[in-house]
């Protein structure tokens, strides 16, 4: 690739000898927890019906290598052993904006690294990772990127990360969330459906008892689901046996990659799982969910119709989520023991309403077809994403 030029440089969206047949963007993630990288591969699996074709790219490709495990495992490491650092992390960069343009200015370092990896022909660039904004905004700003940037927002929280000049549009999944981007400098913020499989739906009762089966579960206890993504992070152990203690209802514990907790649980009077591919299905099998980071996990959990606690969430975004959560009225934040009893207890009552998915918006596809169609000079069609 020697003595090629970066694909904003030589403005991929204007070369036509260089398009492809069908549309083509480019999805930036990052593989830091699942949260990012699935949100990314739900958007490509509903672009795909429109004909678009989707590259995924790690946003740490445009990092030299050995950042990348830097920065993942000492993020991992914050979590699991220093939460107060995390949080401290979170505060400072949420209360100061010096903090996240000294973060913009250390990336751009990075700017010659991520064009490269932009393939000629890249009609548009989506974005499902914060620090993507604040490499690829400003890239797009001082014009060496001519492709428009769309930033998909995977909190429920907008953390001022997230924001950055040269970004088109702010794609959120709650209008909370608008209002957060909004007073952060954000122009044009959309509210779409959260990209979320269709398969964690709501489902009749009466399929309860086979999903319980599928998973060795009983048939008629009320079984709390206790997440903590894909990592297994946060005060897990004492959440699982807090939970136990209320005794209304038998915690089923999924402990994601984490394998030391697992271990950790083993003879632990519940039920224990590590990874599970299958989680609509486990969703469907249980009465309540008990969350504590507000990501994805919780996403699915309300899409699945299922009632959800936030309990002992983790710094930074997961209290912050939790906060934005509870005062939108779609989760539960339980914020002491003593309480976590009558809640639970209430929620899994069988005269309980299912709950409802988080909102019926636009298509964050719909939102990314439109845009390739106009970059193209085509029409545009609309449609609302159900599901």
């Amino acid at each position: 690739m020697a003595g090629a030029a970066p694909a904003g440089d030589h403005q991929v969206s204007g070369d036509a000898s260089n398009r492809p047949v069908r549309d083509q963007i480019v999805v930036v993630s990052a593989d830091i927890g699942a949260g990012h990288d699935a949100a990314a591969a739900e958007l490509a699996d509903r672009l795909a019906a429109d004909g678009i074709t989707v590259e995924h790219l790690n946003f740490f490709a445009a990092l030299p290598r050995p950042m990348h495990a830097v920065v993942r495992e000492g993020y991992r490491a914050m979590l699991r052993w220093l939460p107060w650092s995390y949080d401290a992390l979170f505060t400072i960069t949420d209360r100061s904006p010096l903090a996240v343009t000294a973060i913009r200015a250390a990336l751009r370092l990075a700017s010659r690294r991520m064009l490269l990896r932009l393939p000629p022909g890249t009609s548009l660039v989506v974005t499902t990772f914060p620090f993507a904004n604040q490499l690829l905004g400003p890239l797009r700003r001082r014009g060496r990127l001519s492709t428009p940037v769309i930033a998909y927002v995977t909190d429920f929280v907008v953390h001022p990360t997230w924001v950055s000049p040269g970004v088109d549009t702010y794609c959120v999944i709650h209008d909370a969330a608008q209002q957060q981007a909004t007073a952060h400098g954000a122009r044009d913020v959309r509210v779409v459906s959260p990209l979320v499989s269709t398969r964690f739906t709501p489902l009749p009762p009466d399929r309860k008892r086979e999903a319980r089966a599928r998973f060795g579960l009983p048939d008629d206890d009320r079984l709390a689901l206790i997440v903590a993504g894909s990592w297994g992070v946060g005060d897990v152990a004492r959440t699982a046996a807090e939970v136990l203690a209320t005794g209304c209802v038998k915690p089923v514990v999924v402990c994601g990659r984490n394998e030391t907790l697992r271990e950790r649980l083993q003879g632990f009077p519940g039920y224990v799982m590590g990874w599970v591919d299958d989680m609509p299905a486990l969703m469907r099998a249980v009465d309540v969910v008990v969350e504590n980071a507000g990501g994805l996990t919780c996403q699915q959990s309300l899409a699945s119709g299922l009632p959800t606690v936030t309990y002992r969430p983790i710094p930074g975004h997961g209290r912050a989520n939790a906060e934005v959560l509870a005062h939108a009225g779609l989760t539960t934040y339980v914020t002491t023991t003593r309480h976590l009893r009558p809640v639970l207890t209430a929620l899994t009552a069988p005269e309980t309403t299912a709950h409802t998915a988080i909102v019926t918006a636009t298509d964050m596809a719909t939102v990314v077809s439109e845009a390739v169609r106009r970059a193209a000079g085509r029409p545009s069609g609309h449609r609302r994403y159900r599901p």
